[in-house]
């Protein structure tokens, strides 16, 4: 009787250590998505920035592609922080699991801001600058506000 309970207690915690073990690891493949995702954005928005800044030349096609990455990813990343994806290499803050609603409104605009941008890329580099500031002011506004700053 006795070996009986600590072989089901034995049991018990080899359960929940495998289940514990598995939402490590989808926590960490959502990370590693969240971060590709981060990443790309981030070579997107260079694109536009180093356009701005004369880098490189305004190219209207690279400048909408460049955008229409950042709007493609952005609703789906906003979905990529459910419950217990907080622990692991992540540099998000717990104001993202805290307020879901407000993290996904941010994305949603960022959405939007790199829509316009990308059409208004068809309309030359002035009429670009001006909507892909608004996507620069969205990305600092949710840096700011949802991503922890390692130093």
């Amino acid at each position: 009787m006795i070996k009986s309970k600590a072989l089901a207690g034995v049991a018990l915690l080899a359960a929940l250590a495998v289940a514990m073990t598995g939402v490590g690891v989808v926590a960490q493949d959502l990370i590693g998505q969240r971060q590709a995702y981060m990443k790309s954005a981030a070579r997107a928005a260079k694109t536009g920035s180093d356009m701005m800044k004369g880098t490189i030349p305004f190219d209207a096609q690279k400048a909408a592609e460049a955008m229409a990455s950042i709007a493609a990813g952005s609703g789906p990343y906003a979905k990529m922080f459910p419950p217990g994806s907080d622990v692991g290499e992540t540099r998000a803050t717990p104001k993202i699991f805290q307020n879901p609603a407000a993290f996904e409104a941010r994305a949603k605009k960022l959405g939007d801001d790199a829509t316009a941008a990308q059409k208004a890329a068809a309309n030359g580099p002035e009429a670009f600058k001006a909507a892909f500031d608004e996507v620069g002011k969205n990305c600092v506004g949710c840096h700011d506000e949802f991503r922890a700053v390692r130093r």
